[in-house]
């Protein structure tokens, strides 16, 4: 009977599987989600960034949490030098460029005032629904055009998240390499140097 009762729930358990998968937010949908919270997020915060600065990052940071893998974005800044690296070292400078992305995206969305969001067409669509996809918008307002582009990856727990941002037309995680290169070049290869000198 046992035996049964485990053949039967593993029945039921599969049977909602489809409408669980079928559940699951594209590229897209995620990229959406995480960019129309994070604009409600600034609008409701604005105030604090002349008032409490803290906690207006504070708050800018709770919603990038949500659909950025900061383990990620470090592994594309590191690049060719992430396989020299600790566990240890990576996770600090995942923290370290969460400070500096969740301070430079949000300083540069703090004049948005309520703004159209539109999400561009996809240029070139790629054949793999599980290749890294490029969402595109644009913020536009009387006074601002700005543009937005998220490459996003299916990660291993099939969920979307972002790795690499480009805003009004730089590319973070390109510029972050170059800096990071650099960086190595002047501290001898020494990745711990390198995240003490961060700025």
């Amino acid at each position: 009977m046992n035996l049964l009762k485990k053949y039967v729930l593993l029945f039921v358990m599969a049977s909602f599987l489809p409408s669980a998968m079928a559940q699951q937010m594209t590229a897209v949908e995620t990229a959406e989600k995480g960019v129309e919270t994070l604009l409600a997020t600034v609008a409701e915060s604005k105030n604090l960034f002349l008032s409490d600065r803290d906690q207006y990052f504070s708050n800018v940071e709770g919603v990038l949490n949500t659909f950025v893998d900061f383990n990620e974005v470090a592994a594309v800044v590191m690049s060719r030098h992430a396989g020299s690296a600790s566990d240890a070292q990576k996770q600090r400078f995942a923290d370290i460029l969460k400070t500096t992305l969740t301070r430079f995206y949000g300083a540069a969305l703090v004049s948005y005032n309520d703004e159209e969001l539109v999400f561009l067409p996809a240029g070139n669509p790629n054949a793999d629904p599980r290749a890294d996809t490029v969402v595109s918008m644009e913020l536009r307002g009387a006074d601002t055009n700005l543009k937005l582009q998220y490459q996003m990856f299916l990660n291993a727990d099939e969920e979307w998240k972002l790795k690499n941002l480009s805003l009004v037309g730089i590319n973070l995680g390109r510029q972050y390499n170059t800096q990071f290169t650099a960086l190595m070049s002047q501290h001898n290869n020494d990745i711990d140097l390198v995240l003490n000198n961060w700025k």
